[in-house]
């Protein structure tokens, strides 16, 4: 993994509040990198663009998780930074600048075993305060935001005008942080995803300082019982050294890529009611790998972004599609599904995610999607299909009826067009999960890489049958199932 080096700073400021670093400046844009420019101030040019070559750099990915753990954005990392973009040396030390991180999307670590070792001492710290505020999450949460919009108004456009989807995120985000505060490799990759994905919310180094400030100002009050100068200084250096990480990213990956591209919908396809296939132009070439995902806004609801699997492979003629299925009280599923129209303009985020094929094995893919979770396995299949492989792969499409096998044409095709491909509908007449017993059907899967996707109870069962028949748990992969929850909406 490709981490910038980070420097953790002690302040000394345990008991003082002040004293917050200095975030390093940026470095300047190289000669021909495309310099930031404002939200909204770039023109939504739609043209048709050709598709990059190998090694156009897709955002490196980080799938199974991702949220900040602090960062006051709407997505699972609420504090500065969000989760598809971010990036040090001397801390210097100022007073807290006004201004906070938009919010942001959830990304959590993939959850791999922490290694086996005595934890440090401001881990212990930081994990003992998250159990002391655990059950007061939502008044903390309340109080953070509080503290924040009152001591610095301007940043509150930065956040969506409801702050119900968002609010919840900044204990995850926390909670998910102190879980890998000594396992380096699985935060600073976490870490950076986060950062480089809150640059399409306008968030800057210097907004950092004033959500560090107004989370220790959280936590000191609620966790008052154990609090102390030594609890607080583990949160400046912890912090520091977290908003570091995902500022370094961030302006690294500002030196090569766009906060956000605008993508014009060239058409939209209504597959059932409640489920649509949309497809966009993007105003420049967007690198991406199938199986990864992408944050997606629209004009109706400003500043809410949601996640949403890309449903092909790289095509040459640059189109990206996604599909979208509307859920109760989804705001931007719905928009969407029934409102989203060709030529409306849409804004997208830099790709995240790992749940991609591994070129570098023959090893074969065992595939369950569900729903709407079809399409990133579709675009795996075109994957392997583009690479010239040969490889078998098993997709096991469930839904739970056959009214939701919308795709299952698509499928069927590919079938028809590749030997190697197996495609097995599973429909669920009786309201259960039957997918699993038809995975345990056939088999055996122990040397299958397994790729799970849908909605987050098929995936937890999914996942857990895959470890039941002997599937190595390093060899399933899914997406974030606190960012699933999050995109439900």
């Amino acid at each position: 993994m490709d981490a910038p080096t980070t420097t953790s700073a002690d302040n000394g400021t345990s008991g003082g509040g002040g004293g917050w670093f200095t975030p390093r400046t940026q470095p300047p844009p190289t000669q021909g990198s495309e310099p930031e420019t404002p939200e909204g101030s770039r023109l939504a040019a739609m043209r048709p663009v050709g598709r990059p070559g190998p090694g156009a750099g897709a955002n490196p990915a980080v799938r199974q998780d991702t949220s900040p753990p602090v960062a006051p954005q709407a997505a699972p990392s609420e504090i500065p930074a969000q989760p598809t973009h971010g990036r040090p040396s001397d801390i210097p030390v100022q007073p807290p600048a006004p201004t906070p991180p938009p919010p942001n999307e959830p990304r959590v670590p993939v959850q791999r075993p922490a290694p086996a070792q005595e934890a440090s001492p401001d881990a212990v710290l930081v994990r003992r305060t998250m159990a002391e505020v655990g059950p007061v999450a939502d008044k903390v949460t309340s109080y953070f935001y509080a503290l924040l919009f009152v001591r610095h108004p301007d940043l509150r456009s930065l956040f969506p005008a409801a702050m119900d989807t968002q609010r919840d995120r900044l204990l995850k985000a926390l909670l998910t942080a102190a879980e890998h505060i000594d396992n380096t490799e699985v935060l600073v990759a976490y870490l950076q995803n986060l950062g480089r994905g809150h640059r399409k919310y306008g968030t800057r180094a210097e907004h950092y300082p004033a959500v560090g400030e107004c989370l220790i100002g959280a936590l000191s009050k609620y966790a008052s019982a154990i609090w102390d100068a030594e609890t607080e200084a583990a949160w400046v250096r912890t912090y520091t050294t977290i908003s570091q990480v995902m500022i370094d990213a961030a302006a690294t990956d500002e030196l090569r890529a766009p906060a956000w591209w605008y993508a014009e919908v060239v058409s939209h396809d209504l597959r059932t009611p409640d489920v649509a296939v949309v497809t966009v132009r993007p105003d420049q070439p967007y690198p991406f790998l199938a199986g990864q995902y992408t944050s997606l806004e629209t004009p109706w609801w400003p500043r809410i972004w949601r996640h949403y699997s890309f449903a092909s492979a790289p095509r040459s003629d640059g189109l990206l599609s996604f599909h979208v299925k509307a859920v109760p009280a989804g705001w931007v599923s719905n928009a969407l599904v029934h409102r989203a129209r060709p030529g409306d303009i849409l804004r997208l985020g830099p790709p995240a995610g790992s749940m991609t094929v591994d070129h570098t094995t023959d090893s074969g893919l065992l595939c369950l999607g569900g729903g709407t979770g079809i399409a990133p396995i579709k675009a795996l299949v075109e994957d392997v299909a583009e690479h010239g492989e040969r490889r078998p792969v098993e997709v096991f499409y469930g839904a739970r009826s056959n009214h939701d096998l919308y795709d299952i044409d698509t499928m069927l095709r590919l079938q028809q067009s590749h030997p190697w491909l197996e495609v097995r509908p599973v429909v669920d007449r009786h309201g259960l999960v039957q997918l699993p017993d038809a995975i345990r059907e056939f088999g055996p899967w122990y040397e299958y890489d397994a790729y799970v996707s849908g909605p987050p109870g098929m995936i937890r069962s999914g996942v857990d049958v895959l470890r039941d028949i002997g599937v190595p748990s390093e060899r399933i992969r899914h997406d974030s199932l606190e960012e699933l929850v999050a995109a439900g909406s």
